[in-house]
């Protein structure tokens, strides 16, 4: 609700990570549906009814973490478009105004419904051609700690080599025509990654967000957040 007063150009809602159950979601969705932000929900994993809940609810598209291949990606596409370019079920739920706007809904929802894949796996990187390949996805969201991870180098987002990698990847994705995205959450680090080419640049969690504000000011009254706190 705070983001959507704040102007921010789209909300991703973390159902593949923490404690967010449906309802939780659909609260968040409904918010942002009042007040026309896009808003994509993160998913747990490629299973055809959970994808079709969320779209059901009222999201705006889904982003599908730990993509690997090709196919495994296609079928996210399928569960999250009606017919013809999907399997979607029809159904009377918030997507179509609890049934009596199918008419209107069902014809225009695969235009503009939303499929953003994450870069994250180094398989993935190694079948982004057969990936970038896929109809009906509209962005690759890269996530560098798990990129790394998957690279033999967890806890990390900045070895040289897999940077390099990565980096090398996205200028491939780049070539291609599809939009990039990364996380980055300070000046220096929004400029670098524009610079690199990335268009959807995710600003922040909410909690990374609330720590950063929370320790300025902190450091303001003359206090230092202890190491110990992430421990």
């Amino acid at each position: 609700e705070i983001a959507t007063r704040m102007g921010f150009d789209w909300i991703v809602i973390d159902a593949e990570h923490g404690y967010l159950d449906m309802k939780n979601v659909m609260e968040h969705i409904r918010v942002a549906n009042l007040a026309n932000t896009p808003i994509l929900v993160r998913i747990s994993e490629i299973q055809r009814g959970l994808i079709k809940r969320i779209m059901d609810v009222g999201a705006d598209g889904i982003v599908v973490p730990h993509v690997r291949t090709a196919a495994e990606l296609a079928e996210a596409v399928s569960f999250a478009k009606y017919p013809p370019e999907g399997t979607r079920g029809i159904g009377a739920e918030r997507a179509t105004r609890w049934g009596k706007g199918i008419g209107q809904c069902v014809p225009r929802a695969n235009e503009n419904s939303i499929v953003v894949a994450m870069m994250e796996t180094v398989e993935a990187g190694d079948a982004i051609d057969e990936i970038l390949d896929v109809p009906g996805v509209d962005a690759m969201f890269f996530g560098l700690h798990d990129y790394s991870a998957t690279s033999g180098h967890p806890g990390t987002a900045d070895e040289p080599s897999v940077m390099r990698r990565a980096m090398e990847i996205q200028q491939r994705i780049r070539k291609r025509g599809m939009p990039s995205g990364i996380l980055a959450s300070e000046k220096e680090e929004i400029k670098v990654r524009l610079e690199q080419g990335f268009r959807m640049i995710g600003l922040g969690f909410d909690t990374t967000l609330l720590i950063s504000a929370a320790t300025r000011v902190l450091e303001a009254a003359g206090r230092k957040v202890p190491e110990s706190a992430w421990w």
